[in-house]
C-alpha cells in the first residue's frame, strides 16, 4: 500500500531514517528503510493520533527486522541449484 511521502524523505525524520539506514546497512537498501519509516508514521498517526520520532523509530526497526528475518528463511528454504537436486 503507499503512502502519501512514500517517494520522498519526510520532513522531521530524517534523522530517524538516517540512523535506521546505517543500521540496517548491507541488510535493507535505503529506499526500503525509508518505505518503513513512511509506513510506520503513518500507522502511528492513525492508531495514536500522533507520530513521535522515536516511536516512529521502534515500529520502523521493528518492520525492518522482520523483514530480514523473512528474507533470511526465504533463502534458507531455496534450493541450491538451478535443478532444484541439491542438499
Amino acid at each position: 500500500m503507499a503512502h502519501q511521502g512514500d517517494n520522498q524523505r519526510l520532513s522531521g525524520y530524517e534523522e530517524v531514517g538516517d540512523r535506521l539506514t546505517e543500521e540496517f546497512a548491507g541488510v535493507h537498501p535505503p529506499e526500503t528503510v525509508q518505505r518503513c519509516v513512511a509506513a510506520a508514521r503513518h500507522g502511528a498517526q492513525e492508531v495514536t493520533g500522533g507520530a513521535a520520532p522515536d516511536l516512529v523509530e521502534r515500529i520502523a526497526r521493528k518492520h525492518l527486522q522482520v523483514l530480514a528475518v523473512v528474507a533470511a528463511e526465504k533463502r534458507r528454504r531455496s534450493p541450491r541449484s538451478t535443478l532444484g537436486n541439491a542438499p
